[in-house]
């Protein structure tokens, strides 16, 4: 050492502390690169998100009338076709076209109650739609309703079709012959498992002109 220079030593304590920074920088930059961020405080991340159940318990179905009678409708829950069980009045099981229409409209349209609504359920067919009767040269079975059956949504009109197949006064060589107020030709829709399963995706659900 040459005289006047002065010598500087790195105590071992430095070294340590030096040692511990660089481990710490280093930890961090791969923590932010792994998109983690780093905090002194608990994060509560809350409860797991709960699975709609789509169903509902035996105290809460409706009592059924006297007669016993009963009809399956189909509401929208979880994005699909669900039924659900609706007791209905006699003539909901007659043989006129008209009168079944009307009263498994009634039912379908309707809000569904508060245990049903807590299970997920809702209806998306609109509580203005009324069922008329055929016209002079609609097939057998038509039905008319008050608006273009294509104006409705998807899930309302598959809503519909589907609980209308459900019942055999309604049933025409396997569809549903559905016309609106226009001069359109009456179309028959089927119910089918992709219609219950993703009736959002169709614009339509699938149809057969009638003969």
């Amino acid at each position: 050492m040459k005289r006047g220079e002065v010598t500087y030593r790195r105590s071992p304590l430095g070294r340590r502390t030096a040692v511990s920074l660089t481990a710490l920088l280093a930890a961090a930059t791969l923590a932010s690169g792994c998109g983690i961020r780093t905090t002194s405080v608990p994060v509560d991340a809350g409860a797991a998100p709960s699975r709609v159940p789509c169903r509902v318990s035996s105290s809460d179905v409706a009592t059924r009338p006297p007669d016993g009678r009963s009809a399956e409708v189909y509401l929208v829950c979880a994005s699909q076709l669900v039924t659900v069980d609706r007791p209905v009045p006699a003539d909901a099981a007659g043989t006129d076209p008209v009168v079944v229409a009307r009263a498994l409209l009634k039912e379908v349209q309707q809000a569904p109650p508060a245990s049903e609504r807590r299970a997920g359920f809702a209806t998306a067919v609109p509580a203005g739609l009324r069922v008329e009767p055929s016209r002079d040269g609609d097939p057998a079975g038509t039905l008319r309703l008050s608006s273009q059956p294509e104006d409705l949504t998807a899930e309302a009109l598959a809503q519909l079709v589907c609980t209308y197949a459900e019942s055999e006064t309604l049933v025409r060589d396997g569809s549903v012959v559905l016309g609106g107020p226009g001069d359109y030709p009456p179309r028959g829709y089927l119910c089918t498992s992709q219609t219950k399963t993703r009736p959002g995706d169709l614009a339509t659900p699938d149809a057969l002109r009638p003969d």
